[in-house]
């Protein structure tokens, strides 16, 4: 038997909740583990960050993961994360000051040559999803084992903020090189560790006794049950079967007000439900058609049926809370069926014309799906859908099948702003499915909204970049999400933040 001071309440039978040991040792008795239950509504992508593409994979790679720059929650200022310092002796290159002592799960360091390797990776990567985050790195490389050297093509103040979302997400190196890979087996230095993933069924994590960061994270097991249907989610945690639900819509807030052992959490986000369109071929490769998608779209009366009003409309991928925020750009698209019409004659389809939309398939999906076919039905807009899982359709659209001429999902927003616009509308970005830039002004654009750390200055070069993209309509944006989450009466120190994507290492359990 294992020695009584090697005992931990991890090492204890879960349904007994004491453990009786014999011999001369006196009697203990021990703390059953805390197992947070998370009602989670997507099946992973993967678990590869740099390979991945679906937003929602980030619940569950945040919990793996340790990211070299972290986030604060309400505004998405750095902060260090297994960089403890970093900085810019000149516009051309970034130096990383790593912490000591940090592992991966497997027990290697996260060392500068490990970080050296992933950044290379995440460049050089076939199938990496993240190039247009870092495609400013020119070279890495390393001074010891703590410190990292970037070089950069050009100027990138963004970079720090990139390096705590996919690309700054370091997994190890001995696990890339085993032949399972870890799409499947993730090996990360977060605060769980990957233990099984049964899918669309359940994800388990256990504790990582080697975090960096002392006291944390305070429960033991993360337990994610995919559930893809919300309301079914919301349920299960009304009935004690989960403890938490996130991200659920607006309609079930009556609910979450009406039951009485559930917290309302609730908060703005950067999550903006869109069209994400490929420019590569017609229709939207025409710009009148952008234009006129972008006319026929009543954004108001979206938010009405479908948000309960508690969503932000929006011509834009910044919330009018975003310091980057232009306000001058509010009225780009009112609605306007007329100007709609017009443009399509212009662009010589007066009758209209038809497009195919990968969507997703739960109820309040297909709601939203309802609501816009009627609105730009009424214009001559004709919608052919394929529904698919958020991984499924996610992968269909900007994986290599390239599959119909839009996505109606939605961007889950990023900690730097220019993270998202070159994501999405760089050319190299992966999110931009077509990979056409028909703005022949917008690399130098995105160029200048990432070469200076002043924050007026920032904000003046993004109002360019904003402006290109809604006068070409680049995307068709509709309305930013709240974020309205519910947990059971034992959780603890749960808080929401901008990015709308929750992270657990601080929650704990009553």
């Amino acid at each position: 038997m294992m020695p009584m001071n090697h005992l931990r309440r991890r090492d204890v039978l879960l349904g007994s909740g004491a453990a009786v040991l014999t011999g001369a040792a006196p009697r203990q008795v021990q703390a059953a583990a805390t197992v947070l239950r998370v009602s989670n509504r997507a099946n992973p992508d993967g678990l590869d960050p740099a390979t991945g593409i679906a937003g929602s994979d980030h619940v569950a790679l945040y919990p793996i993961y340790a990211t070299l720059v972290e986030w604060d929650y309400a505004t998405l200022k750095a902060r260090p994360g297994i960089a403890e310092e970093w900085s810019f002796p000149d516009p051309l290159t970034m130096v990383l000051k790593l912490r000591s002592g940090v592992l991966f799960h497997d027990g290697t360091p996260c060392d500068a040559a490990a970080v050296k390797f992933n950044l290379e990776r995440c460049v050089n990567e076939p199938r990496s999803s993240v190039k247009g985050d870092v495609s400013s790195i020119a070279s890495v490389e390393t001074r010891g084992t703590d410190q990292v050297v970037v070089h950069l093509k050009l100027p990138n103040t963004a970079l720090p903020l990139a390096l705590s979302d996919r690309s700054g997400m370091m997994i190890s190196p001995k696990a890339l090189a085993s032949p399972n890979g870890v799409v499947r087996n993730p090996v990360g230095a977060g605060p769980w560790k990957f233990v099984s993933w049964q899918d669309n069924a359940r994800i388990v994590l256990a504790r990582n006794e080697s975090y960096f960061k002392p006291g944390f994270p305070r429960i033991d097991n993360l337990e994610f049950t995919i559930i893809p249907e919300l309301n079914t989610g919301l349920r299960s945690v009304i009935a004690g079967e989960n403890d938490i639900v996130f991200r659920v819509e607006p309609p079930q807030k009556v609910v979450i007000d009406r039951a009485k052992n559930l917290t309302l959490v609730m908060g703005p986000t950067l999550y903006v439900h869109q069209f994400f369109l490929n420019l590569s071929h017609p229709p939207f490769d025409n710009l009148k058609l952008r234009q006129a998608l972008n006319y026929a779209i009543d954004r108001e009366a979206f938010n009405k049926a479908t948000m309960m009003g508690l969503a932000e409309p929006t011509n834009t991928l910044l919330p009018k809370s975003h310091w980057a925020h232009d306000p001058s750009l509010d009225a780009a698209y009112p609605y306007d069926p007329a100007q709609a019409r017009r443009l399509m004659a212009e662009a010589g389809v007066g009758n209209g014309f038809e497009f195919n939309v990968l969507g997703y398939p739960d109820q309040t999906a297909q709601q939203r799906q309802e609501v816009l076919i009627e609105q730009l039905g009424k214009v001559g807009i004709r919608m052919k859908f394929t529904r698919a899982s958020v991984g499924d359709s996610s992968a269909m659209y900007f994986g290599p099948e390239k599959r119909g001429d839009a996505l109606l999902a939605a961007w889950t927003g990023r900690p730097d702003p220019s993270s998202s616009y070159s994501q999405n509308f760089a050319k190299e970005g992966f999110y931009n499915t077509g990979h056409v830039q028909l703005v022949p002004e917008m690399p130098e654009a995105l160029a200048a909204a990432q070469s200076s750390v002043d924050l007026d200055q920032r904000r003046e070069t993004f109002r360019r970049v904003q402006k290109l993209v809604v006068d070409n309509a680049l995307f068709c944006p509709l309305v930013f999400d709240p974020e309205i989450d519910a947990h059971g009466p034992r959780v603890k120190n749960y808080r929401p933040n901008l990015l709308g994507k929750p992270k657990f290492d601080e929650v704990e359990l009553a």
